[in-house]
């Protein structure tokens, strides 16, 4: 599932007329280049919702000829990131899936990302989240997100706590695990919560590189470091 729904307020004016994930970054619309990696790791259908700029959304899509196909699903009010994955389930089917924010854009270490993900999947496991250093991101991102321990189980951060990880976008779940909550508008922290309580939450650590896109100033400098790094300008 690509989620894609949201008002994006914090990227205005940008988005004031266009929804944010068709910003454009290298080129490309910010929700293609989230679908151009789920086709190179070989997922050949994918969700996506949409309620802000609906009709520019759905128009942008349906004029995408490349894999994935898509299936558009439409949140008549926000359901936030859980509601909106909750109220999709019906489409997405019983084996474990992915979540991508719609405006994730990253480049792969030396093993495609969500192959790794792929590959970390357990039996033992609900959520799996991809996390980013801290440290890493120039962005404005506060005290970080988690804190991950050697074997993968991760806790929430204590009070004025610096934690070395965020999360990066991109996640997996197991349908069973999302159908126990209650239809209606709630935060993917939610369940997040619940699956670190049972200690069922994981996370592995992207080694490849990551945009933290949430204002225009993010957008411009993940311009110029795309850049960069695909012709391997150093200044």
């Amino acid at each position: 599932m690509l989620l894609a729904a949201g008002l994006g307020t914090r990227m205005r004016p940008l988005s004031n007329e266009t929804p944010k994930p068709m910003l454009p970054l290298g080129g490309r619309a910010l929700i293609d280049l989230a679908l151009d990696r789920l086709a190179d790791a070989g997922v050949t259908d994918v969700v996506v919702n949409k309620h802000y700029k609906a009709d520019r959304l759905e128009a942008h899509l349906n004029e995408r000829e490349m894999s994935p196909r898509v299936h558009l699903h439409h949140e008549d009010e926000l359901l936030e990131t859980g509601g909106g994955v909750r109220a999709a389930l019906n489409l997405l089917g019983d084996a474990p899936f992915f979540v991508v924010n719609g405006d994730s854009v990253w480049l792969d270490g030396p093993t495609p990302t969500l192959e790794r993900m792929a590959k970390a999947w357990g039996d033992d496991i609900d959520v799996l989240l991809l996390f980013h250093r801290t440290f890493q991101v120039q962005a404005e991102i506060g005290l970080g997100d988690f804190v991950l321990d050697p074997l993968g189980g991760v806790r929430r951060p204590k009070e004025l706590e610096i934690v070395p990880y965020l999360y990066a976008g991109i996640q997996m779940l197991r349908p069973s695990f999302v159908a126990t909550a209650e239809p209606g508008r709630f935060s993917m922290n939610k369940l997040w919560d619940q699956a670190i309580e049972a200690g069922r939450l994981r996370a592995i650590v992207h080694d490849g590189l990551w945009f933290h896109l949430s204002t225009p100033q993010d957008l411009a400098e993940a311009e110029f470091a795309l850049h960069g790094a695909l012709v391997g300008s150093t200044t």
